[in-house]
């Protein structure tokens, strides 16, 4: 007799971003003026950060992101603070549950100033990402500058980063900014989804 899964059940992918696009739009979304971390300004914003910290919504982001990055033949996921620490703390957590390990990492925008005064963080004592194919994501992409940020430091760590992955692209220029860079770039949602509803 197999033993029984320890991931509990979780919706088809369908059902599960439908799911969490619901969440998004009462717990991440809203209209008015702002000024963005680039420091443009907008009348709308996302802020992740209740959907990431959300059971559900956590639940959610791991599942789907670890379905979008299946065939890609990661060793590691990470991004950089804030945003993208949530999101790889769940993917870490639900790939483990799921029988798939897939560790993570995330990068200082500046090394500590004590310790061992790292950029990229979360590697066990002797673990590098020397040679590892790793994936950048990050809650809210904008620009492209943040994961940019992201991208170089794995890079200077010696990773081959394989793609970056967002949960919500803002359209705003990123696409371009990685595509001349020579990076797949991937999101699980628009932001035209959230502004024609």
């Amino acid at each position: 007799m197999a033993a029984p899964s320890r991931v509990p059940s979780l919706p088809d992918p369908l059902a599960a971003r439908a799911r969490l696009a619901e969440i998004i739009r009462a717990k991440s979304f809203g209209r008015g003026e702002i000024t963005l971390a680039s420091g443009r300004k907008s009348d709308f914003y996302f802020n992740m950060k209740p959907t990431m910290l959300d059971p559900e919504g956590a639940a959610l982001i791991a599942q789907l992101t670890l379905d979008a990055l299946e065939r890609e033949r990661l060793d590691f996921v990470g991004g950089l603070e804030m945003g993208a620490v949530p999101i790889a703390g769940a993917i870490a957590a639900f790939s483990a549950l799921a029988g798939k390990p897939l560790p993570a990492f995330f990068v200082r925008k500046k090394p500590k100033e004590h310790g061992a005064k790292l950029q990229v963080e979360g590697l066990a004592p002797g673990t590098t990402l020397k040679g590892k194919r790793v994936a950048v994501i990050e809650d809210v992409t904008t620009t492209g500058g943040s994961a940019m940020k992201a991208v170089d430091a794995a890079r200077d760590a010696g990773a081959e980063v394989a793609l970056v992955f967002t949960l919500v692209d803002r359209q705003e220029g990123a696409a371009e900014v990685f595509a001349a860079a020579k990076l797949t770039f991937r999101a699980l949602f628009r932001a035209e989804e959230f502004l024609r509803g």
